[in-house]
């Protein structure tokens, strides 16, 4: 990558047991697509095309596309399907090419208001034009982690749009961007129900104990309570937590790496008696936006509400 991305400092993290990493390994990360195999696609005769409302199409072989210039961004994705307190969602260190450059040197139309990525089996996403050019770190990924992007993630290419749900950009087995309309084209979970843009929710998480857990306390009597929040793009300024009925008090928060990665949080509390405590968190974006209570399922543009788990204090 020029340049290479530095080292993560051990500040993004929390000293609290049970929190995410901040880097999701590749073999944990979430996988959600329609692909009943996993594709197998050879670098030997790959191509990926740049088509439709650009002034010069585009055809780039595998070494075409790995002579670019490469760069490094470490972005948290988040899928659609994501429930309250739900798992799928991870952050990774992806290697690739900026998808800005890509559609410079094409040329894109005025009139072209989608992007639309292809997979090697017909699989379809699409995302506004200005999420691909307004400067935030869109690639075509060609690695995750310090590896080669693995099979079941997309090998050889996929997109990677940081701000977006994963079924309008984040297309796998990527053979072929094009730009058009939303009015000219339904990518594929548009027809299904879902919305044809998705912008990711301001969204909080309690990792450290499962609901109906018992909650131990240290030797000062003190429990330590800890999760992660997301708002790609916008970044998270502050958490907040509350028990039972009581007031939202603010947690402590690892460093901020970036604006399109989770955050890591932790609070330690004392309890003032033993058994049944309810736990809410919430969290704040970086423009001072205050994560909505009001809940929501994930049909059709992505879940909403604050995470609450039941636990006994012992």
């Amino acid at each position: 990558p020029s340049p290479a991305s530095a080292p993560v400092p051990d500040a993004v993290t929390v000293d609290v047991d049970g929190v995410s990493p901040f880097f999701t390994p590749n073999r944990d990360f979430y996988r959600i697509d329609t692909a009943l195999t996993v594709p197998q696609v050879p670098t030997d005769g790959y191509e990926l095309r740049v088509v439709g409302m650009v002034d010069r199409e585009l055809s780039l072989s595998w070494d075409e596309l790995r002579s670019r210039r490469i760069v490094e961004h470490d972005i948290t994705l988040t899928c659609v399907s994501n429930t309250i307190g739900g798992e799928l969602v991870g952050t990774a260190r992806w290697l690739g090419v900026r998808l800005d450059e890509l559609l410079a040197d094409a040329g894109v139309r005025p009139e072209a208001t989608q992007v639309v990525g292809r997979s090697v089996d017909g699989y379809t996403c699409g995302f506004p034009v200005e999420a691909a050019l307004d400067g935030r770190n869109a690639l075509v990924a060609i690695g995750m982690n310090g590896e080669p992007l693995p099979l079941e993630h997309g090998f050889p290419a996929r997109l990677i749009v940081p701000g977006l749900y994963g079924y309008v950009s984040a297309t796998k087995w990527l053979t072929e961007i094009e730009l058009t309309t939303f009015e000219d084209f339904d990518q594929y979970w548009v027809p299904r129900g879902y919305a044809d843009r998705a912008p990711i929710k301001l969204m909080s998480r309690i990792d450290s104990i499962d609901g109906l857990a018992d909650l131990s306390r240290a030797a000062d009597g003190t429990a330590a309570i800890g999760g992660v929040a997301w708002a790609q793009t916008r970044g998270i300024s502050a958490v907040e937590v509350q028990f039972d009925d009581g007031p939202w008090e603010r947690a402590d928060l690892g460093a901020a790496l970036n604006d399109d990665t989770w955050r890591q949080w932790a609070f330690r509390w004392t309890p003032a008696s033993t058994g049944r405590t309810s736990i809410r968190c919430r969290a704040i974006d970086g423009d001072g936006v205050i994560q909505t209570g009001e809940r929501s399922e994930p049909l059709p543009n992505g879940a909403s509400g604050h995470h609450q788990i039941v636990v006994f204090v012992v």
